[in-house]
């Protein structure tokens, strides 16, 4: 095989409280394409994670060349890199004959960006939660469940939106962020989704990803206030996500009128996770 092209869905990640580990996969797709031989364009994000790939897969390394298309918009906390990573190491174990399973390649990705969150919805579709040892919980999402992204123009730095989190918080807010994030994970698991009314509520890092973000509480209320189940910061900004059972346009037009510059989807989740397209 010469060329093949990898699909790989959005995420979104932390769901509020469960900061690291929980996402989902949603049905908002980029395409990774890879040639053989091709002369290589550089790119610190692709070559890191060739490098990942070739040391695992043990088989020596190849010239490559890439190319990347689709609908995921960049740094907006809806798993932009993790679409670039996963994209290249399946795209390289599909031109060297599958060495690596997707467990594996799940792992080396998880690793690249340095937290779970993002990558095993990515790499396996619907609602996970994952540990920083790559252990992990997925389960499927009901298609009635809707989740509605508020994407403003602003692109958001992950890097520098991490860095504005405290090293330490309080047990109060540590406790009440652990019953919220339980409680988002027994409603996913039981697809009791009413379960996740009043629990995206979330305290170890929204409140200090709030001044990068200042169209994240009032798009939350409007969200609510119109009928969704609650909403949160998607990854580290700035999208913002609303979830709904129902009256999604209506939460949907409730959201935009907070920033009507912003672009606003209404999507499913998606539970194939990273496909050949």
């Amino acid at each position: 095989m010469d060329t093949t092209t990898i699909r790989v869905p959005a995420t979104s990640a932390n769901l509020g409280p469960g900061f690291d580990c929980l996402g989902v996969a949603l049905a908002l797709y980029n395409n990774v394409s890879l040639r053989r031989g091709a002369p290589p364009v550089p790119d610190p994000m692709v070559m890191e994670a060739a490098a990942a790939y070739f040391r695992a897969s043990g088989k020596g390394s190849f010239d490559f060349g890439w190319s990347i298309d689709g609908d995921i918009p960049r740094s907006r906390g809806l798993g932009s890199s993790v679409a670039v990573r996963l994209g290249v190491l399946h795209g390289l174990n599909e031109l060297d004959g599958r060495p690596l399973d997707s467990e594996t390649i799940y792992r080396l990705c998880a690793e690249l960006e340095g937290h779970p969150d993002n990558a095993a919805p990515a790499a396996f579709g619907g609602f996970t939660v994952a540990r920083p040892d790559h252990v992990y919980f997925r389960c499927e999402v009901a298609p009635e469940l809707r989740f509605v992204l508020l994407i403003p123009d602003a692109e958001m730095d992950t890097g520098c939106s991490r860095a504005q989190l405290p090293a330490t918080l309080g047990r109060s807010e540590a406790v009440r962020s652990t019953a919220h994030a339980a409680l988002i994970t027994a409603a996913f698991a039981s697809q009791q989704y009413r379960l996740l009314r009043g629990s995206f509520r979330d305290w170890l890092h929204e409140p200090f990803r709030e001044m990068a973000n200042p169209h994240l509480r009032p798009a939350v209320d409007a969200a609510t206030a119109a009928g969704a189940l609650g909403g949160y910061l998607s990854g580290s900004g700035s999208a913002v996500c609303g979830v709904t059972l129902d009256a999604a346009d209506h939460v949907a037009r409730a959201m935009q009128s907070v920033l009507p510059s912003a672009r606003v989807l209404v999507l499913e989740a998606d539970n194939r996770g990273v496909t050949t397209a």
